[in-house]
């Protein structure tokens, strides 16, 4: 009933790109607008962008940041004092031009970014050592003007978190650079259960302005690589730029060190394009909105009404959010439309199973039933969302390992790219001249140095010269 109920979902392996945007529209998580290029986040996809933000938010609090909002207008003159991040941004940038119907004396860009606006407000904060560290976030909307747009992948208006934060050392803001991408590592793993590869970014494909990029790189069902979080060092050209200035311990002047940090909506799209399958959405149970629901089978039944009563307050009681579905559909439609949801966990209760004591629980992510009694549904049901949450990140990992490659010299770097899907490691100079003869040979950008790196053991795979590391190469969204 669910295949048949399902079955205009395209499958991922015949049409992977219109497999996700079906998935999004029947798991109902976004709509689409007279807005050009911005999508309507519906209430089931924002249930999910706010477990992510609430998981982050309480991480970042204990970690010392502090949460501001920002404008979200820069005018022009203050976007361009920082010359490397101006250029970076200047394609996707939107200005305003009128207020009204008055033409503005100066034009006003809707932020791509906000380093330059924590900028401004850090020459105004920050004179003392005293006043270091600065740990600010903010939970935000931006907007990039992007060519060609989908649904959390790429879109105009987007939903992130940016952290900006003023150190006294180098020492320091490095630290701090590298304790947050570890942060979204973790998290990545931990609760979206993607087996995700974390390592420093090229010179050429690292944030405008920064001096070192780190990025975390998820890989999606079809081998193509998301960029799913990055942090970035930016040492002390921003703060020169503005002026920023603090006194140390020695009562001398001092430029503090900066660094930037963010993850967005696009995550949401990882989630789907790793786990899903060809009968919709398969979440997490860690970050999914409802994580239970329960379909009562047959008949309206005092015993059926009672019993789920029952489970759903104690599944209240210990926090883990559960739905009733108590529509006129038949049950095959509300099977179906479970799936479409991604449910982590359905119950089937009727008054046959009942009659054993004992109800069914369906696993979204292999489709397994499980008989369990009544009286230990909520203790199963805890351990079944943790053995899911292991199984899913284990599924995901096996696949993507299937999808890493090394190539030893740029002829079997050729034959892997052009036959197969996934990430190729070579050993590699250093130069942007390697760097861009595999992009414009083949299509592919170098994806992140790993911060787990082993050392070349060869010399680079392009150009033959002395290989200075190893580095991942792979197509992206």
């Amino acid at each position: 009933m669910a295949e048949i109920q399902n079955k205009s979902i395209i499958s991922r392996d015949e049409n992977f790109a219109e497999w996700y945007t079906s998935i999004v529209k029947k798991a109902d998580l976004v709509d689409y607008s007279s807005t050009k290029g911005s999508m309507i986040i519906r209430p089931y996809g924002y249930a999910i962008w706010e477990n992510i933000q609430s998981i982050l938010d309480k991480e970042f609090k204990r970690l010392g940041h502090e949460n501001i909002q920002m404008p979200m207008f820069i005018p022009e003159s203050l976007l361009n004092l920082e010359k490397d991040h101006v250029e970076g941004f200047a394609p996707e940038v939107a200005w305003v031009t009128h207020g009204g119907s008055e033409p503005l004396e100066e034009r006003m860009c809707v932020r791509p970014t906000s380093e330059v606006l924590f900028c401004e407000h850090y020459k105004k904060i920050i004179k003392s050592y005293r006043d270091l560290p600065k740990l600010y976030n903010q939970w935000c909307t931006i907007v990039r003007w992007e060519k060609t747009t989908r649904p959390f992948l790429r879109t105009r208006e987007i939903l992130w978190q940016e952290g900006h934060t003023m150190h006294a050392t180098r020492e320091e803001a490095m630290a701090e650079t590298l304790r947050m991408i570890k942060v979204y590592e973790d998290f990545q793993k931990n609760y979206l259960a993607l087996p995700v590869i974390v390592g420093e970014k090229t010179d050429k494909e690292k944030f405008a302005g920064a001096q070192k990029t780190y990025t975390v790189e998820a890989m999606m069902y079809d081998g193509v690589a998301l960029q799913n979080g990055t942090s970035h060092y930016f040492g002390t050209d921003f703060a020169k730029a503005f002026g920023i200035e603090f006194l140390n311990k020695d009562n001398k002047l001092e430029t503090p060190h900066q660094t930037s940090w963010g993850v967005t909506t696009r995550m949401i799209g990882s989630i789907i394009m790793t786990h899903s399958d060809d009968l919709g959405l398969v979440l997490p149970p860690k970050i999914a909105p409802i994580k239970i629901v329960i379909i009562p089978i047959g008949k309206e039944n005092e015993i059926v009404e009672e019993t789920i009563k029952s489970l759903k307050t104690r599944f209240d009681e210990r926090e883990i959010t559960c739905k009733v579905d108590e529509s006129d559909k038949s049950p095959g439609f509300k099977f179906a439309e479970a799936e479409v949801k991604g449910y982590p966990i359905r119950i089937e209760i009727g008054p046959r199973d009942l009659e054993n004591n004992e109800v069914t629980l369906v696993r979204r992510d292999t489709l397994e039933k499980i008989k369990v009694g009544v009286d230990v549904v909520p203790d199963e049901c805890e351990k079944l969302l943790d053995i899911i949450q292991k199984d899913m990140y284990d599924k995901a990992l096996k696949r993507r390992d299937t999808m890493l490659y090394f190539a030893k010299d740029y002829d079997e770097f050729k034959e892997i790219a052009t036959t197969k899907s996934g990430f190729i490691k070579i050993n590699w100079c250093g130069e942007v001249a390697c760097e861009d003869k595999i992009k414009d040979d083949l299509g592919l950008k170098s994806r992140c140095i790993p911060m787990d790196e082993h050392d070349p053991d060869g010399p680079c795979a392009v150009c033959g010269k002395d290989a200075k590391c190893q580095i991942y190469f792979g197509k992206q969204y």
